[in-house]
């Protein structure tokens, strides 16, 4: 499949291309049961949607207490004096321990097209069992720490809150400003080599982990093989 490129080089996608390689992908997610699916909005525009459940270690109170001083290994503690004694039992009474327990959180994502920044963006939403939506500020504690200093400081932008283009909804999104920059190299490495390649796949890859979505292997490996033909 021929590119397109901006005034600076870059690729960028056009709607048309992009249902395309939506449907490869999807076509694959169907054989492996990835759970992607595709919504028709309107005559010439859809999306992307997946719905993953996620558990998350979170902190909770349960009333269990900490024996142990801060800075002391109990294994390898001296016996305590009278004093520290006294200190331990008033520190086991007033004080609880922090113990984590897994937390479901039900993940929305959808990966739609911009005319804007003629690629696709990932938007995506979550919330608690009970339905409570997550803030801003939850989603970045949720955020794998070795993908937050690349968001901050980085060139993959960042994650904000703003309206799905589509749905006229609240959603957050991995902001797409650096898109073409990351998928230009990737896709003419492509075509220079005449490897199979589907952008979405490549691109879900590298954005979907940020905020906990993972891309099966098999996806290559389907494109390697030639299910992804784009000539």
């Amino acid at each position: 499949m021929s590119h397109n490129f901006n005034q600076d080089g870059s690729i960028c996608l056009g709607e048309q291309q992009f249902q395309q390689f939506c449907k490869l992908f999807i076509k694959h997610s169907d054989e492996i049961c990835n759970g992607w699916e595709w919504k028709q909005k309107e005559l010439n525009e859809g999306y992307m949607v997946k719905v993953h459940l996620r558990a998350i270690n979170s902190k909770n109170n349960l009333g269990v207490r900490d024996h142990c001083f801060q800075g002391v290994q109990c294994h390898e503690a001296e016996p305590l004096s009278e004093e520290e004694v006294n200190m331990e039992n008033v520190s086991n009474d007033t004080e609880e321990a922090q113990v984590t327990t897994p937390e479901l959180i039900r993940y929305e994502y959808h990966v739609v097209y911009s005319s804007s920044y003629q690629a696709p963006v990932l938007y995506f939403r979550a919330c608690f069992a009970d339905g409570k939506p997550l803030a801003l500020k939850e989603i970045w504690e949720n955020v794998h720490d070795c993908y937050k200093e690349r968001l901050l400081h980085g060139s993959w932008g960042t994650i904000t809150q703003q309206e799905h283009h589509l749905l006229g909804q609240p959603f957050f999104v991995l902001h797409p400003c650096r898109t073409s920059e990351l998928m230009t190299p990737i896709m003419d490495g492509a075509t220079q080599e005449q490897r199979n390649v589907n952008y979405i796949t490549s691109w879900l890859s590298m954005m979907g982990p940020v905020v906990g979505l993972d891309v099966p292997l098999s996806y290559a490996t389907a494109v390697s093989q030639g299910i992804f033909d784009l000539n």
